[in-house]
């Protein structure tokens, strides 16, 4: 299992150190990382197959079980390290600082105005749209579950639930927190601006 991290605090930065990427450039729409546009859908549609599928072609409820939550397992750990790296440009992790508190840290790539290569509109959408429907799809189970009585396979939709939301939650933060980084950015310079506009007006009077 995964281990239990706590929210003491959260902290936004920059991804590689580079600079903000130019609004006025097209995205392109070709898919530039098709192996990771791949895996980014394998792991979660495989999950969601086998838990639809699994009592058809095997009886043994441990064997199923075993199976999807080495997929949603396998998910959580390529979509928080590399597709969502490699696609969006988005990273999110946890730290513990030497005083044992705990550090939320969402990350945003920012791409320099020389750079050729940027995030594709194709796999932006891939991305996104698995990293959505697929939590919605383990709510609408983990509901049927509760309300068919099927309690044994609860545990089960509820790691779907969790791994993938926790995934969804990330990079939630990661695009909420590079949008507040480019607001702090212009109040800083707007007030940067005043108060050098008000400390010249004081010396020449």
């Amino acid at each position: 299992m995964l281990p239990c991290m706590h929210n003491d605090d959260t902290e936004d930065v920059s991804l590689f150190d580079a600079e903000e990427e130019t609004t006025n450039r097209p995205k392109k729409p070709k898919i530039r990382h098709p192996v990771a546009s791949f895996f980014h859908l394998f792991f979660r549609v495989s999950a969601i197959i086998v838990y639809l599928l699994c009592e058809l072609f095997s009886s043994s409820f441990i064997a199923c079980m075993v199976t999807i939550i080495l997929l949603l397992s396998c998910d959580f750990w390529a979509v928080k390290n590399v597709t969502g790296r490699l696609m969006v440009g988005l990273r999110w992790w946890n730290h513990i600082d030497e005083d044992g508190k705990s550090h939320w840290v969402f990350e945003s790539r920012k791409a320099s105005p020389q750079e050729t290569r940027t995030v594709s509109e194709a796999e932006s959408r891939i991305f996104w749209l698995g990293l959505v429907a697929c939590p919605v799809l383990w709510v609408i189970f983990a509901f049927s579950a509760l309300f068919s009585f099927r309690v044994k396979w609860l545990a089960v939709v509820i790691m779907g639930v969790v791994l993938q939301g926790a995934n969804l939650y990330g990079y939630i933060r990661c695009k909420v927190g590079s949008r507040k980084n480019l607001t702090s950015m212009a109040t800083s310079y707007l007030g940067k601006q005043f108060l050098r506009q008000t400390t010249g007006d004081d010396q020449t009077s």
